[in-house]
């Protein structure tokens, strides 16, 4: 607002100034110009005899002008003057006529000619107070003009001003907002492109914050989630060792190398689908086959501690068949943990062969009560120990590697994992 006040009041200045300028020096033109047609007009009415000493009828003229008529000795002979011509009288004497100030006046002389003969003077004067009176009139309606033009602008740099400012607050506001912690705050458009293009700005900047904080956060929950499943074998195989003076510790560890192996590729695929920006195919694979073996060999003690029966079928066809091996061992491994936390009795778990793909059904004899459209956002659970993480990161996992994890039955609950078939690795010359 102070720089629209400022440039008005330096536009005003700079036309107001020689616009002052030039209202004195018209109005001061003017004037003698009134002055001169007076005098001409008096010079008109005086006859020759004026020489011989007849009388002069003067025509009338404004209040506060003073007309005179002179001879060429300079003696007033008739009208109002000094009673001697003064300097710019006796000029007029050449036959010109001539103008000039004295004491204050403007003076206008002009000569009386008769033929080719000059008889005598007219002088026509008045005040220059007068003249300045109305210049001061003149510059106050100037000044009047120049206030309101004044007063016009700072309403409008107001108004601008605040149209400038409003969005400003607003964007501040919500950039406080998500200082804050709620990014969930969005800057609104605005009129003005400049503003607007801060806004949009600050929505793309909130927007990508968002996402790099959700995706850190589901690494945390992936990561605990995986992980888990894989110390809690580790930790039973160990006390179960340690447990059993007779237990054959060659086997314990064995088993529990494995188990770390397990778990290191665990840490590799969920640190892969952390780091992946787009679908892609993962850099191992091995056989469907020795797959399943692997993924058997870990759960089936598991199962039958809880007294239930896994098996496990390869239809013909799919044994040789290579597919994404850490993909679908971790895919497996959030399956069966759901099957045995929240689905009953048997779990069977089967390959086939499908062209292009290979499928992998895991179901139990439980039913699914959870709303089929829910089962696979982050959170949606059916039991009050879960987290909700486990079906979520699998589909995730299966489409990070091109693949596709779907509910196929609610009841029985059954799964289907579609993965890409694998070219296998070329043979070491």
């Amino acid at each position: 607002m102070r720089v629209a006040v400022a440039a008005v009041l330096v536009a005003l200045v700079l036309l107001a100034t020689p616009l002052a300028l030039g209202i004195q020096t018209s109005f001061f033109a003017d004037e003698r110009d009134e002055l001169e047609r007076v005098a001409l007009a008096a010079a008109i009415h005086v006859p020759p005899q004026f020489v011989a000493g007849d009388q002069v009828e003067l025509p009338a003229h404004e209040r506060g002008t003073d007309v005179g008529v002179y001879d060429l000795s300079g003696r007033l002979r008739d009208g109002s003057g000094p009673r001697r011509a003064d300097a710019i009288a006796r000029a007029a004497r050449g036959g010109a006529a001539a103008r000039g100030r004295a004491d204050h006046q403007l003076v206008v002389a002009v000569p009386i000619a008769t033929g080719e003969q000059v008889i005598g003077v007219v002088r026509a004067s008045t005040g220059t107070s007068q003249v300045w009176y109305r210049v001061i009139l003149a510059w106050l309606g100037l000044a009047g003009t120049a206030l309101v033009a004044l007063v016009t602008a700072v309403v409008v740099a107001r108004r601008q001003a605040r149209t400038l400012t409003a969005p400003l607050e607003a964007l501040s506001e919500k950039a406080g907002a998500v200082a804050d912690g709620d990014l969930t705050a969005r800057a609104e458009g605005s009129a003005i492109a400049e503003i607007d293009q801060v806004a949009r700005t600050q929505n793309t900047m909130v927007e990508r914050l968002a996402r790099w904080l959700e995706h850190e956060r589901h690494f945390t929950s992936n990561a605990s989630h995986q992980l888990r499943t894989s110390l809690a074998g580790l930790q039973l195989g160990l006390d179960a060792a340690a447990a059993d003076p007779d237990a054959d510790l060659r086997a314990a560890v064995t088993e529990a190398l494995e188990q770390v192996r397990h778990l290191q590729q665990t840490v590799d695929e969920v640190l892969r689908l952390a780091r992946a920006s787009h679908p892609g195919v993962p850099a191992t694979a091995r056989p469907t086959a020795e797959v399943v073996e692997g993924v058997e060999r870990r759960w089936h003690g598991t199962f039958a501690a809880e007294g239930r029966r896994l098996d496990f079928g390869v239809e013909p066809g799919g044994e040789d068949l290579w597919i994404p091996d850490r993909t679908a061992e971790q895919i497996l491994d959030v399956l069966l943990d759901n099957a045995l936390r929240h689905g009953r009795g048997a779990v069977e778990v089967t390959v086939r062969e499908m062209g292009v793909a290979v499928a992998v059904d895991v179901s139990d004899e439980g039913s699914l009560t959870l709303d089929r459209r829910a089962v696979f956002e982050r959170g949606a659970t059916t039991s009050r120990a879960g987290s909700g993480i486990g079906l979520t990161l699998a589909r995730e996992m299966a489409e990070a590697a091109g693949g596709r994890l779907t509910l196929a039955r609610t009841a029985p609950t059954t799964f289907t994992l579609l993965l890409p078939v694998m070219e296998p690795p070329p043979p070491p010359e």
